[in-house]
């Protein structure tokens, strides 16, 4: 018997309606993805977003009418209630408005020529709170938003709101290891990797992984 999965339902905004009808045929091949809307600019998305409550929306960044980084922080502002999980759909791994879309709250980000299965896993994973799902990608994404951060203010102590461990794992977390290299790094489970990374999340408000190394790198956690 079959583990049924529950139905992840999905937004899509991107200005090209070849992409969008491309994304709704490729996402139409998992039974556990429903397409539920699509548009084209920023303003739109925000309007349906709100109408529609999807799980999670995959959002172009340069859109006319709207961008994506303007839409994202719209859209996880007015839904903070309960909101989607934001996926930055890119043509630029490395864009400007990738960056902006991560700190204003978006869950990670894909590059519009991934393969079809990795779109669908993508969306599965950040629908999950899993983040960022190209730990390739990831690396080279948090490589270069560490040296754009500007550095932390020096009466802060954000570490105080963690434990060693929690700290420890945090910023392992930010150079972009997965749970069994933290783990394997640390000599600790991965499911300990896990639940202490759960309570560290719980603890500083992440909703998932990519806020969690956004707040190491914007209050100097990252570095030790």
């Amino acid at each position: 018997m079959t583990e049924e999965r529950d139905v992840i339902r999905v937004l899509l905004v991107d200005d090209q309606s070849m992409v969008r009808a491309g994304f709704r045929v490729i996402l139409g091949m998992a039974e556990d993805i429903e397409v539920v809307g699509d548009c084209g600019d920023g303003r739109s998305a925000v309007e349906l977003a709100e109408r529609l409550r999807p799980d999670v929306v995959c959002m172009d960044v340069r859109m006319p009418g709207g961008d994506g980084l303007t839409a994202t922080r719209e859209i996880l502002s007015r839904l903070a209630d309960d909101p989607p999980h934001v996926l930055i759909v890119t043509t630029f791994d490395l864009d400007d408005y990738v960056f902006g879309a991560l700190e204003a709250g978006a869950a990670g980000f894909v590059l519009k020529d991934t393969d079809p299965d990795d779109l669908i896993d993508a969306v599965r994973r950040v629908a999950a709170g899993h983040g960022l799902v190209d730990h390739t990608v990831t690396r080279r994404v948090i490589s270069e938003f560490a040296r754009r951060t500007p550095p932390p203010q020096p009466e802060e102590d954000p570490a105080a709101l963690l434990t060693g461990r929690e700290t420890e794992i945090v910023r392992l977390l930010a150079r972009g290891m997965s749970n069994a290299e933290i783990g394997r790094e640390l000599f600790i489970e991965t499911t300990t990797v896990k639940s202490h990374l759960g309570r560290a999340m719980t603890k500083i408000g992440a909703r998932d992984r990519v806020q969690t190394v956004v707040w190491a790198y914007r209050t100097g956690v990252a570095h030790p």
